[in-house]
């Protein structure tokens, strides 16, 4: 379901989902701002308003690609009536939407919808509370991509770290006295390219021809998972270069895990929090 936060928006706690790619902040949290013993009903009443249905149809149709078009329709001809009513649970199970969603459970329970959703919910309750929650919730996200870029960096200064270790091992082990620095800059190339292969699948120029557009190098637009498995690369090419291993061998035993590593990276809860 992803991670659960709490906002506090002009004293009124408000909770939020953090999925990978959408954010769903809580209807029922905002609804307590205006009254907090009848949430539910407030909620059953913003959905009985033509306009909602409306919002909430379009965002589907833009994002849902199972949504029930023929379904809505029918409920968009009744919406704004006296007699139409709509709870959440309706809206779901009619239209198969996923906008809106309600998760049982003692904590971060009730109705949830996702942020597109959710501010213009919050601005039929209260423009004033919208706009206090849209800078609450936008603090936050701030805040986390401020932590991404310093996780992110950490392990760019840390794969660096390493690559010093790494060409002092290539200094005493490939390269010959009295080589000029074309040479030894071609054998830092070919060995930074060995590594490249076993990671990336590509050299470093034929990265760039594949992306001429793009600005940096093949590292510069790794992953986070990528630059923790370079960084161990490094360390264990260094070990081999120490032990006198053949570049193709070596490039075989890093590819290997260089797939087993970033697998398990992939895979990792740990991983999946930092992002």
């Amino acid at each position: 379901m992803g991670k659960t936060f709490k906002l506090q928006i002009s004293g009124t706690p408000v909770a939020f989902i953090q999925n990978k790619n959408d954010d769903f902040i809580s209807l029922s949290d905002i609804a307590r701002y205006k009254d907090p013993e009848r949430s539910d009903y407030i909620i059953q009443n913003w959905l009985r308003n033509r306009n909602t249905i409306e919002l909430l149809g379009i965002w589907e149709l833009l994002y849902n690609p199972n949504f029930k078009p023929i379904e809505f329709d029918g409920i968009k001809t009744q919406a704004g009536l006296n007699s139409f009513t709509m709870s959440p649970k309706q809206w779901i199970d009619k239209t198969s939407a996923i906008g809106i969603f309600s998760k049982p459970g003692r904590y971060g329970s009730g109705t949830f919808a996702h942020r597109d959703i959710a501010f213009e919910f919050a601005s039929w309750i209260s423009v004033e509370f919208k706009m206090y929650l849209i800078k609450e919730f936008q603090r936050l996200k701030n805040e986390e991509n401020d932590r991404y870029k310093l996780e992110w960096n950490l392990q760019r200064t840390l794969a660096k770290v390493n690559y010093q270790i790494h060409t002092d091992a290539i200094k005493e082990r490939l390269i010959p006295e009295k080589l000029t620095r074309a040479q030894i800059s071609r054998v830092y190339a070919g060995e930074a390219d060995l590594l490249n292969m076993a990671l990336f699948g590509c050299t470093a120029k034929e990265w760039r021809e594949q992306h001429p557009g793009e600005e940096g190098n093949i590292r510069d637009a790794a992953t986070l998972e990528q630059l923790v498995v370079l960084s161990n690369l490094e360390s264990l090419n260094a070990v081999f270069l120490k032990q006198g291993i053949e570049p193709s061998d070596r490039l075989q035993q890093l590819n290997e895990i260089a797939i087993t590593q970033m697998t398990s990276l992939v895979n990792s809860r740990a991983m999946r929090r930092l992002q």
